[in-house]
């Protein structure tokens, strides 16, 4: 998978967790993966389409999940209600839609599918493509992962 593909990704869920969450995030480990991902507690999937296709995964922990809406929205939250899978999907949302915004830039025109949220702990996800990038991400809230498989039309 290019990195072109990746770094907006990257970059969109940097601008987004500091502006909605006031928190930085910083990359861990890069993974390869060949078939199915391993979710966690709370998975926002977003459909690409266009000129490229596949899907991004966004994987949090119940405790990360819990703690990212109740930085943004002041309440506490205990479990993974409407409530707070809205609040997910619309994070998956916003980031996906900024991150089409730099591929764009980059000749690369996309649109993303409403988002479809897995709950449950030791769900294993298909993709539509054979291969996908894992990226962990840290912050000082908790970590999580995304999933990138996309592959040019």
């Amino acid at each position: 998978m290019k990195a072109e593909f990746v770094n907006p990704f990257l970059q969109a869920t940097q601008d987004v967790f500091q502006q909605m969450m006031s928190l930085e995030i910083e990359k861990g480990k890069l993974e390869l993966k060949e078939d199915l991902i391993a979710g966690q507690e709370a998975n926002v999937l977003i459909g690409v389409v266009g000129a490229l296709a596949g899907v991004v995964v966004y994987s949090f922990p119940k405790s990360t999940a819990l703690e990212m809406v109740k930085s943004m929205s002041g309440m506490e939250m205990n479990t993974l209600d409407i409530f707070v899978t809205s609040a997910l999907g619309e994070v998956g949302n916003i980031i996906s839609g900024n991150a089409l915004s730099y591929l764009a830039r980059a000749n690369y025109q996309c649109d993303i599918v409403p988002p479809q949220i897995i709950l449950g702990e030791k769900k294993s996800i298909s993709l539509a493509t054979p291969k996908s990038l894992l990226v962990s991400i840290k912050t000082k809230i908790g970590d999580f992962d995304i999933s990138i498989a996309l592959k040019e039309k």
